[in-house]
């Protein structure tokens, strides 16, 4: 019989994995000729992340989980590692020791994706599966920012002549923070019972706007891809935010599951 644990655990290695190796490619793509140590270390994170994804073929859900618990903790390294990584970058970018081409905020993007897939190794081998109502509302913070993140990405990488693209993303940008103090305020005052019906809400009104948001990316990308539009936007990065939204989409489909399954 296949094990939920097995399953999840590899399920979110195969996608983060390749996240982590893909900021790695971006970050050394971003810094200057001089910054030849920083270029190297983030280089170094591509072989690491790819090694892991070629481990991936040696197992199945049907694995033995203690395995699984030895993989997860192996692939835990190298996200702690990664993460430290874009910490001391971001650390010399705030200090002005370096200028580069990686905003700040898109550096702590990255690292709070590295420490998210390195928590959920950690709670996975820890046996926690299925989310409890405020780790729901949590993760939603957490997905509806980097949704926030990558609208303002995309609208500062756009050529500014592509003007309606970019106020696309300037008024995406502005729905995700509104998203996200929202979900801040229900976190704050959700009731310690009978949660279902707001986080239902909550969940569907989550849905349309990342679908939205999806689309659009899609649309970008594509258009990206056939050289229609003007940006400094990286056909890979185009694919890699619309992955990230699509993730968020199956995420908020498991979270559903969840529920129903609790009533």
């Amino acid at each position: 019989m296949a094990s939920p644990f097995v399953a999840r655990s590899l399920d979110e290695i195969r996608f983060w994995a390749r996240i982590m190796k893909e900021h790695a490619l971006f970050l050394s793509l971003g810094f200057n000729s001089d910054d030849k140590q920083l270029i190297q270390e983030a280089k170094q994170f591509i072989p690491l992340f790819e090694r892991i994804e070629e481990q991936l073929s040696n197992f199945s859900v049907h694995s033995d989980p203690q395995q699984i618990v030895n993989f997860n903790n192996q692939v835990y390294q190298a996200a702690a590692s990664i993460w430290a990584y874009k910490r001391k970058v971001l650390e010399l970018t705030l200090q002005c020791k370096i200028v580069s081409n990686n905003y700040a905020l898109l550096i702590d993007h990255t690292s709070r994706e590295a420490a998210y897939f390195a928590k959920r190794l950690k709670e996975l081998n820890e046996g926690k599966l299925k989310p409890l109502p405020e780790a729901i509302i949590k993760e939603n913070v957490f997905f509806l920012r980097i949704m926030a993140d990558h609208s303002k990405f995309i609208g500062h990488l756009l050529d500014p002549s592509e003007r309606q693209l970019v106020e696309q993303a300037r008024e995406f940008s502005h729905d995700f923070d509104q998203l996200v103090f929202q979900a801040i305020d229900l976190d704050s005052m959700r009731p310690q019972s009978e949660t279902k019906p707001i986080l239902d809400q909550f969940l569907d009104q989550n849905r349309v706007s990342v679908v939205a948001l999806r689309d659009f990316k899609k649309s970008a990308k594509e258009l990206i891809e056939a050289c229609r539009i003007k940006s400094n936007i990286h056909p890979l990065l185009a694919d890699h935010v619309f992955r990230e939204a699509e993730r968020f989409l199956h995420i908020i489909d498991m979270f559903e599951e969840s529920l129903t399954s609790k009533e």
